[in-house]
């Protein structure tokens, strides 16, 4: 119990990690999705085809740099948080 008397349920913070890190995941994995090649491109046409794409290719890799330093901020700052309660949950699921 807390100093106010009422009930201080907390939890370990290695669950929440892990459900942040797998929406990261999901995450990434969605942006690559939309990566595609026009059907029937050959061998010598890929660097053309790939040029023609490069704005889509950027918004990608900045897309993937976001998330990455989101990520890594996530875990900078919840290796100072060993317990969380269900405030923490919820503000961390509505942040992802």
């Amino acid at each position: 119990m807390d100093q106010s008397g009422g009930d201080s349920t907390t939890f370990s913070s290695h669950r929440l990690v892990a459900f942040t890190d797998a929406v990261m995941a999901v995450a990434i994995t969605l942006l690559v999705l939309d990566l595609k090649l026009p059907a029937g491109v050959t061998d010598a046409e890929l660097p053309g085809v790939l040029a023609a794409s490069s704005h889509q290719l950027w918004c990608y890799v900045l897309s993937f740099l976001v998330i990455g330093l989101l990520w890594i901020a996530h875990h900078n700052q919840f290796s100072f948080i060993a317990r969380v309660d269900g405030v923490m949950m919820w503000l961390n699921l509505l942040s992802c």
